[in-house]
C-alpha cells in the first residue's frame, strides 16, 4: 500500500490547549473553572472561594498521576481539565527528581542535569493531558503565575519580560504543547509628569481592567493559533467567541455537571 493514501488533507480542530499565566489574584482560576464542566487538579490551595469541582491538593508528583490517570480510566461527566498551578507542580516534580536521585535540592545533581531530569516528568503530565484531549474530549487549561526574566534577544539589546514562573526548560516544552499561552494582566496605562530642571516621573494608571494578551510582545511571551485578537477581556465567554464548533466546546456550557465521584 502507498504511503500517498494516509495522507490527511484539511483542518482538524479539537479541545483546546491553553496556557494561562499572571499575577496573583488577576482572576486565572476563575477564567479556567468558567470553562465546560471543569475539574481541577489542584496542586496549591488556592481555591477556597471559588465553587467547583476539585481533586485534594496532590501532596506528591506521584498523587498528582494517580488523579489525572483516574479522569482517563473512570467514568465521569467532566469536558475541561484544570492544573491550578503548575508552578507548583513544578515543586512535585522536582521533589520526586530529588527523592529518586537521593539528593536535597535538585541544584544538587549538578550541571543542570536534575532539570534535565525533570522534563521526563514534565512529558508524563504532557502525555496524560493528550490522551484525556484525544481519548476523553477534555479541555486542557493549564495556570501558572508569572515572573520577569532578562530575554537575550540577538537583535536588540537584552530588556525584561513576563513569562510562567517555571524553569526555562520548562516552560519552552509546554508553552509549544499549548495552543494558546494567553498573559492574564491589568490594562496600564503611563503619565509622565514634568518635575523640571530636565527631570520628569512617570506615574503608572488604570482602572483595573482585566485583560489576555495572546499575541507575543516584547513586554511577554505568548501566542495564540485562533487568530485571536492582541488583547481580549478576562473572560472564558469572551474566549469562547472566537471557537467554533469543531474546537467541542460550547461558550455556554459553563455549569459545573453533577457527580457521584
Amino acid at each position: 500500500m502507498s504511503l500517498l493514501t494516509s495522507i490527511i488533507t484539511g483542518a482538524k480542530s479539537g479541545p483546546r490547549r491553553l496556557l494561562v499565566y499572571g499575577t496573583a489574584g488577576i482572576g486565572k482560576s476563575t477564567f479556567a473553572t468558567c470553562a465546560p464542566s471543569p475539574v481541577v487538579l489542584q496542586t496549591e490551595d488556592g481555591l477556597g472561594e471559588i465553587d467547583c469541582h476539585k481533586f485534594p491538593v496532590a501532596q506528591s508528583f506521584d498523587e498528582f498521576m494517580q488523579s489525572l490517570g483516574a479522569l482517563y480510566s473512570e467514568n465521569h461527566p467532566y469536558r475541561s481539565v484544570v492544573i491550578d498551578s503548575l508552578d507548583w507542580l513544578e515543586r512535585l516534580i522536582w521533589a520526586k527528581v530529588c527523592a529518586t536521585r537521593q539528593v536535597a535540592t535538585i541544584e544538587d545533581i549538578g550541571y543542570g542535569k536534575g532539570y534535565t531530569f525533570a522534563l521526563t516528568h514534565w512529558r508524563d503530565v504532557l502525555d496524560g493531558l493528550a490522551a484525556l484531549r484525544e481519548h476523553r474530549g477534555m479541555t486542557v487549561i493549564l495556570i501558572a503565575h508569572a515572573r520577569i526574566e532578562r530575554f537575550e534577544n540577538p537583535e536588540t539589546e537584552a530588556y525584561d519580560r513576563y513569562v510562567p514562573r517555571l524553569h526555562k526548560t520548562a516552560t519552552a516544552l509546554v508553552s509549544e504543547w499549548c495552543d494558546e499561552v494567553l498573559f492574564a494582566t491589568y490594562r496600564v496605562f503611563t503619565k509622565a509628569t514634568d518635575e523640571g530642571f530636565n527631570q520628569k516621573r512617570v506615574q503608572g494608571l488604570g482602572s483595573g481592567e482585566r485583560v489576555l494578551r495572546a499575541t507575543e510582545r516584547p513586554s511577554h511571551l505568548a501566542k495564540n493559533r485562533l487568530n485571536l485578537p492582541d488583547e481580549l477581556p478576562l473572560a472564558w465567554s469572551e474566549f469562547a467567541k472566537h471557537l467554533t464548533a469543531n474546537n467541542a466546546i460550547a461558550a455556554a456550557s459553563t455549569t459545573v455537571p453533577s457527580t457521584n465521584r
